[in-house]
């Protein structure tokens, strides 16, 4: 940031004033999966909360963001294509009772995406705007890593309900936490909590708790920025098997031992967007 202030993140609405911004029909809930960096399990976080939040009585959907690495799919164990209607508008593809909609359905394979902004934005606005979401108590939005292209196209294009932020204990990760929380922050988008994945991992033989990415440190940064810890999930492989294989452990239920911190976490989540109001704040871009 710069001597002269907040650095510019998009350009205004006529007269200076930030775009006006609609809510998606029907959903109550929109709810932003972040990391400030790749490889901290954002996805595998993302899939595992819409799967409990879906068990746990809600009407769930998931939008893929991660344009560039759309695994959504893969671990939902699903290649189906969404439909087109004649009206021009998108039937989102259903997996473990969740609507799901991904780049990685549309163009599967291992073709890469080199999109420049444009071309993000205009799929990210289809992804929102042409979808048949339905009436939905949780739209869940895997976001890409990093404070890039996809996310500013959300913040501008639809009120937020809150934001997620994911990490590992690593100082590394948490590094670029801090630079996606003060990303949500200048843009006025309420932060839920911190989520601290692989947090610690229990040795199948022994039983001793081993701190591979190191412990608390997410906690640490949480309490830092004033904002809610709002789990910490174990590295279990099963849980990683679980998103290879296409059936996340979040779907084998709350009191399967993968997925009970999975669930916590879940639970505070949805507190947090009880307590905060399906109302998000007016949003200004600098």
């Amino acid at each position: 940031m710069g001597p002269g202030g907040p650095q510019r993140m998009g350009p205004p609405g006529p007269g200076g004033a930030a775009p006006a911004k609609s809510p998606i029909p029907g959903v109550k809930y929109l709810v932003a999966v972040a990391s400030g960096k790749g490889g901290v399990g954002k996805t595998t976080v993302a899939v595992n909360l819409a799967i409990a939040f879906q068990r746990l009585g809600a009407r769930v959907g998931l939008l893929d963001a991660d344009v560039y690495g759309p695994n959504v799919p893969l671990m939902f164990g699903t290649n189906e294509e969404p439909r087109a209607t004649s009206e021009r508008t998108i039937i989102p593809v259903q997996a473990y009772g969740i609507k799901l909609i991904s780049m990685g359905l549309l163009s599967p394979g291992d073709k890469p995406m080199i999109w420049r902004g444009p071309m993000l934005h205009s799929v990210i606005q289809q992804f929102l705007r042409s979808v048949e979401w339905g009436d939905l108590d949780y739209l869940v939005v895997d976001l890409p890593p990093g404070t890039g292209d996809v996310q500013l196209t959300l913040i501008q294009t639809v009120p937020l309900s809150g934001a997620v932020v994911v990490t590992t204990p690593s100082v590394v990760a948490l590094a670029d936490v801090r630079k996606a929380i003060e990303m949500f922050r200048q843009v006025n988008v309420e932060i839920l909590g911190v989520i601290e994945n692989m947090s610690s991992f229990a040795c199948p033989h022994c039983g001793k708790q081993v701190d591979v990415f190191g412990h608390g440190e997410g906690r640490k940064t949480a309490e830092a920025f004033g904002v809610p810890m709002l789990g910490e999930i174990e590295i279990d492989p099963r849980i990683r098997i679980g998103g290879d294989t296409g059936k996340p452990a979040a779907s084998l239920g709350e009191n399967a031992p993968e997925a009970k911190s999975i669930y916590a976490t879940a639970r505070a989540v949805m507190a947090r967007l009880a307590e905060v109001g399906d109302t998000a704040p007016t949003v200004e871009i600098l």
